[in-house]
C-alpha cells in the first residue's frame, strides 16, 4: 500500500517506517528539515516536505495514499516534564495536529487513518484488568490525547476506517529510558506511585510491528503493549540493569514538584492487549519485561562502583 507517515522521525514514527518498509509498502514520510528529509531517505521512504499546521501540504501529501499514519507528538524528557509550558507543543499536536491530519486525510480521500495515543488515559483500577471498555479519567494531562480520539471518531465513515492504538509506556531504545538509567546509575530514585501498582510497558521492537498490524484492524480503538508488569518489578528491572541491588520511589515531595502531569504515570493500569491480538493477530516479541529490555543501541547499563 502507499502509506503516509507524520510524525515519522520520533520515537514511534521511525519504529513504524521501519517496519512499513521492510513490510514492502510504499512510505511517504514528512519531512520538515533537510536534515531530516536525508535520514527518512536512507531508512527507504520517500521523504515529503509538509507542515502539519498547513491543510493544502497535508492534503497533497496524503493524495492517492491508502492509509495515513499519526505519530506526531512531542513528550518532554526528564525534568522538564514538570513544566506546563514544556507540554504546549505536544498538547497542540494532540489536539489541533490531529484535527488537521483527519480532516487533511478526509479531504484527500483517504481511507484509514491509524492514529497513536496512549492508555494513561484510563482510570485507576488498582488490581483489575483493563480494558477498551473501561472508565477514562480525564484531567489536564489526559484530555489532549482524548481530544485528538475524537477527532479519530468524527473522520470515521461506512467509507473510511479510523484505528486509534492505545500504546502502554514505551521503553527500550528512547529518551525516557535513557534519562531514567542514568538517574539509576546515580541512585535517583525512579519509581512514581505505589510499589504495587501495575504498569502496561511497550518495547521500542514492537511499535513498528504494531502499526503494521493496525493497517488491517477494523475501526475502533485498541490497547497495544505487552503484559502488564508491577511497579516495583519495572524500578527493578532498572536497578538490574545498572548494576544496582536497587534504586528508589520518589516521595510524596518529589511527587508534587514533578506536577499535575506526572499524576497519570502513578496509576495503576492493569490493560489487556488481547482485543487487539484478536482481531489482528499481533502479539509482542517482548512480552514480558525484564532488564533486558533496557540494553539496546545507545544505553549504557554498567554502573561504576
Amino acid at each position: 500500500m502507499k502509506i503516509a507517515v507524520v510524525g515519522a522521525t520520533g520515537v514511534v514514527g521511525a519504529s513504524a517506517v521501519a517496519a512499513l518498509v521492510a513490510a514492502g509498502h510504499d512510505v511517504f514520510a514528512m519531512a520538515r528539515t533537510p536534515e531530516k528529509a536525508s535520514l527518512l531517505e536512507t531508512w527507504g521512504a520517500n521523504a515529503v516536505p509538509a507542515d502539519l499546521f498547513d491543510h493544502l501540504s497535508l492534503v497533497t501529501m496524503f493524495e492517492g495514499c491508502d492509509v495515513v499514519v499519526n505519530t506526531a507528538s512531542r513528550v518532554p524528557v526528564g525534568y522538564r516534564a514538570a513544566l506546563a509550558s514544556s507540554w504546549r507543543e505536544n498538547d497542540r499536536l494532540r489536539t489541533e495536529g490531529v484535527r488537521n491530519v483527519a480532516v487533511a486525510a478526509r479531504d484527500a480521500h483517504v481511507r484509514r487513518l491509524v492514529q497513536e495515543s496512549v492508555s494513561l488515559v484510563y482510570a485507576d483500577q488498582g488490581d483489575a484488568w483493563i480494558d477498551e471498555q473501561s472508565p477514562l479519567d480525564i484531567n489536564a494531562a489526559t484530555e489532549p490525547v482524548c481530544v485528538g480520539e475524537s477527532h479519530v471518531q468524527d473522520y470515521q465513515s461506512d467509507l473510511r476506517q479510523g484505528v486509534v492504538v492505545r500504546m502502554g509506556t514505551i521503553i527500550g531504545d528512547d529518551a525516557t529510558t535513557r534519562w531514567l538509567l542514568r538517574g539509576a546509575r546515580r541512585g535517583r530514585p525512579v519509581g512514581i506511585g505505589s510499589p504495587d501498582a501495575w504498569v502496561h510497558p511497550l518495547h521500542t521492537d514492537d511499535i513498528g510491528p504494531a502499526v503494521v498490524a493496525a493497517l488491517t484492524a477494523p475501526s475502533g480503538v485498541y490497547n497495544l503493549g505487552a503484559e502488564p508488569v508491577r511497579r516495583r518489578d519495572l524500578v527493578q528491572g532498572y536497578a538490574d540493569a545498572v548494576g544496582r541491588d536497587s534504586v528508589g520511589f520518589m516521595g510524596p515531595l518529589l511527587r508534587r514538584l514533578s506536577g499535575r502531569r506526572a499524576e497519570p504515570l502513578t496509576r495503576s493500569l492493569r490493560v489487556s492487549s488481547e482485543h487487539f491480538r484478536s482481531q489482528t493477530g499481533w502479539t509482542p516479541r517482548r512480552a514480558h519485561f525484564d532488564a533486558s529490555w533496557l540494553q539496546g543501541p545507545g544505553v549504557e547499563t554498567r554502573v561504576s562502583r
